[in-house]
């Protein structure tokens, strides 16, 4: 019998699975691990895999329109028969259309992420059976998200890869899980590793959002170039990007520094000066922001551009050393924590 037969087997092993046990009900899985919804990564293949594998897929809308999207769901249900949900950007022009996809196609979780959501949207999912899953980057924002009907909350740290905000896991889940008990919370940002998931289940977590951990999973997409700068990033070198100007505010984003960090610096500074000479308004402004991260993105992701396109990574990519299927990393985490748990219990 080999070491992972002996932890899975062993007395209290299953611990842990109680520990994830509301978080797995509420989203219809046998672990409540979700995986990171990252655009031009996070599509059919690697959504399936996470889903068949027993954790949670979560497609990454992006940008898509409704008919891509339409698309992109069929395909992935085509993979798996396993509840998987849907990312959906709050600030999409085609917010309620996209979310009446979801719906059409029975997909049974809308995640909404990048700023609180319409209260019209969370309506139209909660009412065509969907169950709403938000982000919350404090305990105040926590609570009024649950009042305005959301049934799960995701907190993502700073340590984060793609857009973040300003606090850092380890204080968020401190400052929120021991206040909100009415719904599943989540936590997300530079977790990668099963002891780390266990600390939080015992700090009162339903579960754990990872991203940055599967982008090598060999269901994964990416082109290989793009997992080679994961392979070879350390955690100090995926850092943040720097606003310009604090009249012109601009989210962060963390990434694997390149030449596209340096250009983006470059285009955000073009951007602000034509806002100050009144050529661009500030919400057009920001838009052109969000359009440069989401084509420098494809660029790296798809084209393998690593030079000019945008590396976007968590500080748990220096724990990215291999590539393999979804369903090892998964039972790799599990046994982390399964071990940590029993150690602590022998007294070891």
């Amino acid at each position: 019998m080999d070491a992972q037969t002996d932890l899975t087997t062993a007395p209290g092993a299953d611990a842990i699975d109680a520990l994830m046990a509301r978080g797995a009900a509420f989203l219809g899985t046998r672990h409540a691990i979700l995986g990171g919804a990252m655009s031009w990564v996070s599509e059919r293949n690697l959504v399936a895999a996470l889903s068949n594998a027993g954790a949670f897929g979560v497609i990454a809308c992006g940008a898509m329109m409704p008919d891509r999207l339409a698309e992109e769901i069929a395909a992935t249900q085509a993979l798996t028969d396993k509840p998987f949900g849907v990312n959906l950007i709050t600030m999409h022009p085609n917010l309620l259309e996209l979310v009446q996809v979801c719906l059409d196609a029975k997909v049974g979780h809308i995640v909404f992420a990048g700023g609180i959501p319409p209260g019209p949207a969370i309506k139209a999912a909660k009412e065509g059976g969907a169950k709403v899953i938000c982000f919350a980057p404090a305990l105040a924002l926590a609570k009024k998200l649950v009042r305005s009907g959301a049934d799960a909350l995701v907190i993502e740290g700073s340590e984060a890869g793609g857009h973040i905000g300003p606090v850092s896991l380890t204080v968020l889940a401190q400052e929120i899980l021991p206040h909100i008990r009415d719904v599943p919370v989540f936590v997300a940002g530079g977790i990668g590793r099963g002891e780390a998931i266990l600390s939080y289940l015992e700090m009162g977590a339903a579960g754990v959002q990872l991203g940055t951990r599967f982008v090598c999973a060999t269901e994964c997409v990416a082109h290989p170039n793009f997992k080679r700068a994961f392979l070879r990033g350390a955690a100090r070198d995926a850092l943040p990007t720097v606003q310009l100007d604090e009249n012109f505010p601009v989210i962060p984003v963390r990434a694997l520094q390149n030449e596209g960090t340096k250009r983006f610096l470059e285009h955000q500074a073009a951007v602000i000066a034509r806002f100050k000479a009144g050529e661009v308004t500030k919400e057009a402004g920001q838009l052109e922001i969000e359009h440069f991260w989401a084509g420098a993105l494809r660029r790296a992701v798809v084209d393998g551009d690593v030079e000019q396109g945008s590396l976007m990574a968590g500080q748990s990519v220096g724990l990215v050393t291999k590539e393999q299927p979804a369903a090892e990393i998964i039972a790799e985490l599990l046994d982390q924590a399964r071990a940590a748990l029993l150690a602590r219990r022998a007294g070891v």
